[in-house]
């Protein structure tokens, strides 16, 4: 099939059967994404006793493919309108098994961050890729909207498979085992999708401008990396430094853009009020999760001493209120507004994470689980009718570096939530008062007091595992307190922004 389709064709595409196939396979890069992500919380405790990071490592570990990822997306996103869709992402799917392998067997904490970092570059192929396919392969907008929402789920499901078939290899095998289950959904992927994907690419590209390239990688791993710092460390000269060298390359980016004939992202596309609401919606709503969410696998595991099956069970109402939300997303928006799907899913986010505030270390599952299924619900409302605002806002031909965009906050959102929230936690984490000679290495971490604890004599190791456990569990309230205010604020955000915003309803010609 030839790249994109003509007006001519539009009922023809419309109407023909392999599209549903063919987002079947779509989403196999979405779970490959999500269960990657997902997995790695689960596997924290078991990187720190085997590979003993310190507390900046395992924020690393945790950040650095966040990091990667949301440097290149916008990058690749391009790359895939101009050279095709399908390619990047079989490219990209093929890279994404193969890294996996190296990040199951690193042996140092230095090569496990080097090898996620590689991860990064691998992911940044895949996501950007899938959107812009639905947006080209679906020409009817209800039947995108189903489509979103069924990419959304699929993520959300991710989500839910990930921590529990990961809590299952943890149980019988060795923490690497979580990445090697990317290889199974990554030969599936590059085997069906090469014959059921239709390639399409933008008909006249313009040249993939490399500088644009170096500035975008540039310019959001050295601000992400100065807000990470800063945050931790507080603001030592070489934050500073770091920062304005982001802020100076992502300046030269954005003016690049705006001269050149054939820009990796077209800057005009954020004077759409709604496109550009959509994408700090997203920025927010992740930021405000993800750093709760990289700690909460430890609570259940650390804290509440779940094993990790059962860890990964606990957080099954997040994916199956995603999952069921997201199915419903569009028609909801066009039934009622895409302003008050959004605010209204934004502002139960908020106020879920408001109620985590109170839990404590014996906090039945009842109030966590209620949180966690609220949480699944009004992300899955907000993050489906925003992806659809923003592939809508844009001609087809641009879908790549559209899609690129939303992806960017996600992951940006992802890692300034890990490293800010994450932060708070590791830092009020730090302050508790341990018994008389206890080792440093259990004020890096609670896997670390934790690994230390099980060395020392019962008093004294329950001794501090007690101060260890309230004072994690006193960064982790602090820090949901502060999620919930940032979900508060983007609820706010997207009344105003998404004011008049409405979801196609009729099929493109």
């Amino acid at each position: 099939m030839t790249s994109t389709l003509r007006p001519a064709n539009v009922n023809e595409a419309v109407k023909r059967p392999g599209r549903w196939l063919a987002l079947s396979v779509l989403v196999l890069a979405v779970l490959l994404v999500a269960v990657d992500a997902t997995v790695l919380g689960l596997a924290t405790p078991f990187i720190s006793e085997d590979l003993r990071p310190s507390g900046t490592q395992l924020l690393w570990i945790g950040d650095v493919y966040s990091f990667v990822i949301a440097g290149l997306l916008v990058s690749m996103g391009s790359l895939g309108d101009r050279i095709g869709r399908k390619r990047i992402l079989l490219v990209g799917a093929t890279a994404f098994g193969a890294v996996s392998v190296l990040n199951a067997y690193a042996t140092t904490p230095e090569m496990l961050i080097v090898a996620r970092a590689l991860l990064g570059v691998a992911g940044a192929t895949l996501m950007p890729a899938t959107l812009a396919l639905i947006r080209n392969l679906f020409h009817d907008p209800r039947e995108r909207s189903l489509a979103i929402g069924i990419w959304g789920a699929t993520a959300s499901a991710g989500t839910a498979v990930g921590p529990i078939v990961g809590g299952f290899l943890l149980e019988h095998f060795w923490w690497g085992s979580v990445f090697l289950i990317n290889l199974p959904v990554m030969a599936v992927l590059v085997l069906v999708g090469s014959r059921l994907l239709p390639e399409s690419k933008n008909a006249g590209p313009g040249p993939w401008d490399l500088l644009s390239v170096l500035l975008s990688l540039i310019g959001m791993i050295s601000v992400v990396y100065a807000i990470k710092e800063a945050a931790t460390h507080g603001l030592a000269w070489e934050t500073l430094a770091a920062g304005l060298l982001g802020a100076a390359a992502l300046y030269g980016f954005v003016r690049r853009q705006l001269t050149l004939p054939a820009p990796l992202l077209d800057m005009r596309l954020f004077r759409n009020r709604g496109f550009s609401g959509a994408v700090l919606a997203d920025l927010l709503t992740i930021l405000g999760m993800s750093g709760l969410v990289f700690f909460l696998s430890q609570f259940l595991q650390l804290v509440q001493d779940r094993r990790p099956f059962e860890a990964g069970l606990a957080e099954l109402p997040a994916a199956i209120g995603a999952v069921a939300a997201g199915l419903v997303a569009g028609r909801a928006a066009r039934r009622y507004s895409v302003r008050v799907v959004v605010a209204g899913g934004l502002a139960a986010v908020g106020l879920a994470l408001g109620a985590l505030t109170l839990i404590g270390r014996h906090t039945g599952y009842p109030l966590l689980g209620t949180a966690l299924l609220v949480v699944g619900v009004g992300a899955g409302f907000s993050f489906t009718v925003t992806a659809d605002v923003i592939l809508a806002s844009v001609p087809k031909e641009q879908a790549g570096a559209a899609s690129a965009v939303s992806e960017t906050a996600y992951e940006l959102g992802a890692a300034l939530g890990i490293a800010l929230l994450g932060s708070i936690v590791t830092g009020v984490y730090k302050g508790f008062a341990a018994p008389a000679g206890t080792p440093e290495a259990a004020h890096e971490s609670l896997g670390g007091a934790v690994e230390v604890a099980a060395g020392l004599p019962a008093h004294t190791s329950a001794e501090l595992l007690d101060a260890a456990r309230e004072s994690f569990v006193e960064g982790l309230t602090i820090a949901s307190g502060v999620g919930a205010a940032v979900l508060l604020t983007a609820a706010a955000a997207a009344w105003f922004l998404l004011r008049g915003q409405k979801l196609e309803g009729t099929v493109e010609h």
